[in-house]
């Protein structure tokens, strides 16, 4: 019994750990600063041992600096991406039905298929598969619906709005999913609430939907305060 609690308490402090570190990475996506997401990328290479965690967070530091840096450095952007890639393909040898793993990975995929064209043919189907085996695994996973949804909402698989609007649904199962689970204990990973709701709202700024937009918003800034991509939507629907 002692060597439980033991080990339930050694559990419970790696996933505070790991909670910090995500707040961190978090913290720097929101705030678009790719400085502190290379150095948290290059922390999270540099740790020695194999915690699946560890390569998990790797990759979301590389993943959102990827996202970062887009506009404004598409080969590094694009190296960030396929980092991210290889950091979760070492991940799932270990864990190889993990959702949150092959959701991000998904998403991850995707990116080196906007940016580095000639892996397109192989990127792009290849990330739908991952997300589509995420959800199949988890079908009530927030970060899958949000990552599958959003990717679903810029890349629909044809100009008719009925795609979109199918995007957005499944952007609102995951802020559904997300509202749920802030009330029951915290467990890693965590993140990912504040741009459901940044992205439902631009689903409703697209109906038109001003105060519905605005209300996902303010729900967005609650949650991560220093959210650029919120406080933007919200300087565009003030500025209207």
């Amino acid at each position: 019994m002692a060597c439980l609690q033991a080990a339930g308490v050694a559990s419970a402090a790696s996933d505070t750990e790991w909670l910090d570190t995500e707040g961190q990475v978090q913290y720097a996506f929101y705030t678009e600063d790719a400085r502190a997401l290379t150095g948290l990328a290059a922390r999270l290479e540099a740790k020695t041992g194999t915690e699946p965690l560890q390569g998990y967070y790797a990759a979301l530091a590389n993943y959102r600096l990827s996202l970062t840096l887009t506009a404004a450095d598409k080969a590094r952007a694009a190296a960030a991406a396929e980092r991210c890639v290889a950091h979760l393909d070492s991940v799932l040898q270990e864990r190889a039905d993990w959702a949150e793993a092959l959701a991000l990975q998904g998403a991850c995929l995707n990116s080196v298929a906007a940016l580095k064209p000639l892996r397109a043919p192989f990127a792009r189907p290849h990330s739908r598969s991952q997300l589509a085996h995420a959800l199949a695994l988890e079908p009530h996973n927030p970060r899958a619906l949000l990552l599958d949804g959003w990717l679903a909402y810029e890349h629909p698989k044809s100009s008719a709005d009925a795609s979109k609007e199918r995007a957005c649904e499944e952007l609102q199962a995951a802020v559904a999913v997300f509202e749920a689970a802030r009330a029951g204990i915290e467990h890693v990973p965590e993140w990912g609430a504040a741009e459901g709701y940044a992205y439902r709202a631009q689903c409703e700024l697209d109906r038109g939907e001003v105060a519905g937009a605005r209300d996902a918003l303010e729900r967005a800034l609650l949650i991560a305060p220093d959210f650029k991509l919120a406080r933007r939507l919200i300087a565009r629907i003030t500025a209207a």
